[in-house]
């Protein structure tokens, strides 16, 4: 048996100004891509895992996966494809496929269904399992030019693997004849906000698990997409599918279902945000009451992991005028000039820099607006460390060179590449122990919790500046089906 698996992952945020080219992927090839994944938790690991448990020639041609940014520039989506295009030409029983499901390109607003229609022109019948995150935008191309989507059932993320084994086993069995996979998919007009997707909260929580509940020996996958909100596409919004063994009838019935439900707890999926100071304000109450740990502060408008330029200052600006917010470590501030002034200034030595607000951000009329920063450089690294909590784990992440910057009551860690804190690594790697922080303040939403709930006293959401806001009203959308809720509150069914 040969078989052909491979990465290609990007979450595209239209409104993003951060550019997306062939470089921002760091792309392996090869052995190397192999390498880089074997035994991690992500569904190409799992692919990899189930490859070599069948005694099957396995190729890796690809493994690319960039941190959300604005749409991929053609040339880094036409060197990806063709990789996994040439590797397939080469003939193969079935494609394992590790995708995101909300990749825009310049020429193509659904990434993953193109590719998938191009794998089909060259072997039209070859059985095709894609492994899918929480937040893809499904569409009718990606449906009917695969054989197998299974997604993600958490947010965070941390049953990546787990996604990758039931679609692979799920095309493996066809493959051998055992089973004849069919598959059904639908959608609701509403696009939920991403503060609202979490699900250990209700009402995902509840979603999620009833989408477990109707699967069976003979319904093996029963997928709840939540969607990305901040890509301006058609097909934007939350999706479901269903994977059944030959019950084309059984498949369709566990989709209504689900949807159903959802857009019965619509209302439950909007959110709202609490102004920025009266969040600070709580956030030091909290942290003067009862109870170990740091308050977790969260600069969720400019979160890199759904395609924030992870470079704006309002938050940390505001924190650093409360006055009553000391002892607090800041992940992180994407932000390469600053780190290379930082370094060339030295460890242990007073340095002056004007940090973040390198990107306009047309989308939501901001311009760059740098803060000025003073403090003593406590550390510079390399950036590069392994996740050891349960999302993405085994995986070796780099965050460029990396500094910090003391500045008294807040320190910052600034990094030349982009990285989102789910990991306790990404600040103990340059020397801070998050647990003995009075507060933390991190650019994330919600995949934070995967390293930091545990640790966290109390959570408070603080709405900064952003193209990961969650006021949709300053976003202009051009392209999303309409009407569709929230932004259309009397959208029906």
């Amino acid at each position: 048996m040969r078989l052909v698996a491979a990465q290609f992952k990007h979450e595209t945020n239209t409104f993003s100004p951060v550019p997306t080219p062939l470089e921002r992927f760091e792309a392996k090839f090869g052995n190397t891509a192999r390498a880089a994944y074997k035994g991690t938790n992500t569904p190409l690991g799992a692919y990899i895992a189930l490859a070599e448990h069948a005694g099957a020639d396995l190729d890796v041609p690809v493994a690319a996966e960039a941190w959300p940014s604005g749409p991929v520039e053609t040339a880094a989506f036409e060197t990806v494809v063709d990789a996994i295009l040439q590797a397939v030409k080469q003939g193969c029983d079935a494609v394992l496929l590790d995708l995101h499901g909300a990749m825009v390109t310049r020429n193509h607003d659904d990434g993953e269904g193109e590719l998938l229609r191009r794998i089909r022109g060259v072997l039209p019948g070859v059985p095709i399992a894609v492994a899918l995150d929480f937040h893809a935008n499904l569409t009718a191309q990606m449906v009917e030019n695969c054989t197998a989507i299974v997604g993600y059932r958490t947010y965070p993320h941390v049953d990546m693997r787990e996604a990758g084994e039931r679609a692979g086993r799920i095309v493996m069995d066809a493959v051998a004849g055992r089973s004849k996979p069919v598959m059904r998919w639908g959608q609701r007009p509403m696009i939920p906000h991403v503060m609202r997707q979490a699900t250990d909260d209700e009402p995902m929580k509840s979603l999620v698990a009833a989408a477990r509940g109707l699967e069976s020996v003979t319904l093996p996958a029963v997928t709840v997409f939540a969607g990305f909100p901040h890509a301006d596409i058609k097909d934007a919004g939350l999706s479901a599918v269903a994977v059944a063994d030959g019950d084309e009838e059984a498949a369709g019935q566990a989709v209504q279902k689900l949807l159903d439900r959802a857009w019965q707890a619509r209302e439950a999926f909007v959110y709202k945000s609490e102004p920025l100071l009266a969040a600070l304000d709580r956030a030091q109450k909290l942290a003067e009451g009862a109870g170990t740990g740091p308050v977790v502060l969260l600069d969720h408008c400019d979160n890199c992991g759904s395609g924030g330029t992870q470079d704006s200052m309002a938050v940390i600006e505001a924190v650093m005028k409360h006055g009553g917010l000391g002892d607090v470590a800041v992940f992180a501030v994407c932000d390469p000039k600053a780190v290379a002034e930082l370094i060339a200034a030295g460890v242990g030595r007073r340095a002056s820099v004007a940090l973040g607000g390198k990107f306009d951000m047309p989308a939501i009329g901001h311009k760059a607006k740098p803060l000025k920063v003073e403090g003593v450089v406590r550390a510079v690294t390399d950036g590069e460390f392994t996740i050891r909590g349960p999302m993405y784990t085994g995986v070796r992440v780099s965050m460029g060179r990396t500094a910090v910057l003391d500045t008294g009551p807040v320190e910052i860690v600034v990094t030349e590449k982009n990285h989102e804190p789910w990991d306790l690594g990404c600040l103990r790697s340059v020397g801070i122990e998050p647990t003995a922080k009075r507060f933390v303040l991190l650019k994330s939403r919600v995949h934070w919790r995967a390293g930091f709930k545990p640790i966290a006293r109390a959570v408070v959401d603080c709405a900064g500046i952003g193209v990961t806001t969650s006021d949709y009203s300053i976003l202009e959308f051009k392209k999303l089906h309409r009407p569709i809720y929230p932004l259309d509150p009397d959208a029906a069914a």
